[in-house]
């Protein structure tokens, strides 16, 4: 059985892609999981690089297996594509969810609902071997929500109104949040050129 790792340890991402994963014969592991204990400096300007750049130090340190990265984040038309690859750290504060959808909610005082035209972007890269690289990016479009009440919800997603599901990201089940998401949209791509290495 082969091993992927995957460039992180953000518990809900490792759990989404185990499951969507889990029709090959592929053991999945995170970095914890792995005993790798790196931390490495995002230098690039797009979603692609940044996922290139992590899968690349990943495969440094394991070359026998193959190393799976992705690099995600939220760009809203009228702020010219922000926060974009600053999206974890908009607010000055890595992960600070609330901070940054308050900072969002500020930038975006002023435009009107339907000008608030966002979409969620995630880059996903996998390294089969030093020749084999598989680069794909997902989408979805949604719109941002005028008002924030603080809650309990991953990155933007209480923000995030997708029209087609009438709710947010935040209130809908995972598993509806995953048929549509960037990372799911990500996956499926991923897992249709991974059948032509395993």
């Amino acid at each position: 059985m082969k091993r992927v790792i995957v460039a992180s340890n953000n518990h809900h991402k490792i759990v989404e892609i185990k499951e969507i994963l889990k029709e090959f014969d592929l053991e999945v592991v995170s970095l914890k999981e792995a005993d790798i204990d790196i931390d490495v400096e995002e230098t690039g300007t797009t979603f692609m690089e940044n996922a290139y750049i992590k899968a690349k130090a990943i495969h440094e340190i394991c070359k026998d297996v193959l190393v799976l990265s992705d690099d995600s984040g939220l760009s809203v038309e009228v702020l010219n594509g922000a926060p974009g690859i600053y999206s974890a750290r908009y607010s000055g504060e890595h992960g600070n969810s609330v901070e940054n959808n308050k900072k969002l909610i500020r930038e975006l005082e002023g435009v009107p609902f339907n000008e608030r035209k966002a979409k969620f972007i995630c880059a996903m890269v996998l390294i089969v071997n030093d020749k084999d690289i598989i680069k794909v990016q997902g989408e979805v479009e949604g719109l941002i929500l005028e008002d924030y009440k603080e809650c309990e919800g991953f990155g933007y997603d209480p923000l995030f109104y997708v029209p087609e599901l009438k709710a947010t990201f935040n209130d809908v089940p995972s598993k509806v949040k995953n048929a549509i998401s960037h990372r799911g949209n990500a996956l499926s791509k991923l897992t249709e050129e991974m059948k032509k290495y395993l």
